[in-house]
């Protein structure tokens, strides 16, 4: 039964990786490592697709993907920002390299009317963007102040814009140059409790829209001829896969087979709760923490310490 309709929405590969059966089978052309900061409670999982085998077993594009879990970020002080923003700061540098020491666009995905999918443009709004700075003052100026070259867009989204996001970021492209394109989004958890805790690093670019099943065409190295890494949190879950976990659960403690499991948990996804997104109560708050957590792990990437 590949094909189920109450099959797991995520746009997290850590829990795509985490949907077979066994946690320590090996899946051909996928590998996984394991880091912990004891000290801060934050874990470190490096997932990589490595080859077509592996990206179709995993339904993701191959690349490498990094998650950061911080469980304790939503209820911690502002303190606790801080190694959250280092090890972000970590895995940047990791998968970008020299690049950040060129011309840099960000691009904040999202409808910053919609706060579960504000993320993009409230790190742009933190951004410290230096391109005009540059352009006006020279490289001098650059080398000086130890400046990265960073420009910044939230394009909104089709419905405000009637563009695709696409054909937007090309046409920037087309005119700016830049040599790396670091896009953030809002992503779908199957996992509440890694909702507004969690951040996914990947050089695999990204489809927008693809957590709430409105895949726009993909941001990557082959559509844009740029090296793009998509940053996203998971700020929303779909309600049909709280539904199915919960009621798979029950039906197997209770000796239910998996074509009835199969078949009642269709019915009730497709008639009851087909297209709705849970979301945590206060997730105004939640969203503009960790976005400034981002945006000073970015500003941190295009100080001085790039260029030292």
């Amino acid at each position: 039964m590949d094909d189920k309709d109450y099959r797991i929405r995520t746009d997290l590969a850590l829990e795509a990786r985490e949907s077979f059966p066994d946690d320590d089978v090996e899946i051909k052309g996928v590998t996984l490592d394991e880091d912990f900061d004891e000290e801060n409670n934050i874990r470190i999982t490096t997932v990589v697709i490595k080859d077509e085998a592996g990206a179709k077993a995993m339904q993701k594009p191959m690349g490498t993907y990094i998650t950061i879990e911080a469980p304790d970020m939503k209820d911690s002080s502002e303190d606790y920002n801080k190694p959250v923003s280092e090890h972000v700061e970590k895995v940047l540098k990791k998968l970008a390299g020299n690049l950040l020491g060129g011309e840099v666009l960000v691009v904040g995905l999202g409808n910053r009317e919609v706060t579960p999918d504000a993320l993009g443009p409230y790190v742009v709004d933190n951004l410290f963007v230096t391109r005009h700075l540059i352009r006006e003052f020279g490289s001098e100026f650059k080398e000086k102040n130890k400046l990265g070259n960073v420009s910044a867009i939230s394009p909104g989204v089709m419905a405000q814009t009637g563009m695709e996001t696409l054909e937007i970021i090309k046409g920037i492209i087309k005119e700016t140059d830049p040599k790396l394109i670091i896009v953030i989004d809002a992503l779908a958890s199957r996992s509440v409790r890694r909702l507004n805790t969690t951040i996914q690093l990947t050089d695999a670019g990204i489809s927008p829209g693809s957590g709430v099943g409105n895949n726009r065409k993909a941001l990557n190295e082959e559509t844009l001829g740029v090296k793009v890494i998509a940053i996203g949190v998971p700020t929303v879950v779909d309600a049909g896969t709280i539904v199915a976990d919960t009621l798979t659960k029950y039906m197997e403690e209770n000796g239910f087979g998996e074509e009835d499991i199969f078949k009642f948990i269709s019915e009730v996804n497709g008639t009851q709760v087909y297209n709705m997104f849970v979301t945590p109560k206060n997730i105004d708050e939640l969203v503009k923490q960790i976005s400034y957590t981002i945006s000073e792990a970015l500003n941190s990437c295009f100080s001085g310490s790039v260029f030292a």
